[in-house]
């Protein structure tokens, strides 16, 4: 079956990028969960093209918003069970901070930011956003920052294409937003039922406003200035 293509027309001052779970851990050789992806990573360029995706909004003058993924030594203290990724995630570690209101230890280590990545994150107008704590959005503050900016259009990547990033993509649609997925900027794992990258565009062609690549993107974000 052939879906529809709803179509999605970035507009100034009412479009954004957001990017999921950009730090070491996923996107660095030698992070804790590297390894689960480095193999999609190769096949998209997913590093690369999230770089140019960064660079290219800011260009733009777009707004960008990043959703880190933290854990902090009290969440080892939750008692309820978690599902497979969050206790495989557990078990790695990844994303480990040293508490909510200090940054000792975090420059370099896994929960921080790919050094490629900072000129154009730390510059004092990206948004980083409070930690999502499982998969989406609902436990963090980006649909408030996103509001609070008069945002109705939402671009998003990221590494974990099945799993952060759809579960954000969900919870924006379900908010209302409009969103174009980036299927270049993206990973996935693979497991016994498949590969989590295929299973993410299969998502996103039923659910999103729009499935561009990078290059698409870029052009796009570019236009904006014309």
């Amino acid at each position: 079956m052939a879906l529809p293509n709803p179509g999605m027309i970035l507009e100034p001052g009412r479009t954004a990028l957001v990017l999921t779970d950009l730090q070491n851990d996923f996107l660095s050789p030698g992070g804790n969960g590297w390894a689960l992806f480095a193999d999609s990573y190769a096949r998209n360029g997913t590093v690369e093209n999230l770089g140019r995706l960064l660079k290219a909004a800011k260009a733009a003058g777009l707004p960008v918003l990043i959703s880190p993924h933290y854990y902090y030594p009290t969440d080892k203290n939750w008692t309820a069970p978690g599902g497979a990724t969050e206790v495989l995630m557990e078990q790695l570690p990844v994303f480990q901070r040293r508490g909510p209101l200090t940054l000792d230890g975090l420059d370099g280590s896994g929960a921080d930011i790919p050094e490629q990545y900072k000129p154009h994150v730390l510059d004092g107008k990206t948004v980083i956003l409070s930690p999502h704590k499982v998969y989406g959005s609902s436990t963090n503050d980006l649909v408030l920052q996103l509001r609070k900016r008069r945002i109705e259009k939402v671009v998003m990547a990221g590494p974990a294409g099945n799993i952060c990033v759809e579960a954000h993509l969900r919870d924006l649609l379900e908010h209302g937003f409009e969103v174009a997925m980036v299927r270049d900027a993206i990973g996935g794992t693979s497991n016994e039922e498949g590969d989590g990258v295929r299973a993410a565009l299969v998502n996103y062609r039923f659910l999103a406003h729009a499935l561009w690549t990078t290059q698409e993107t870029i052009v796009k974000f570019t236009d904006l200035n014309r």
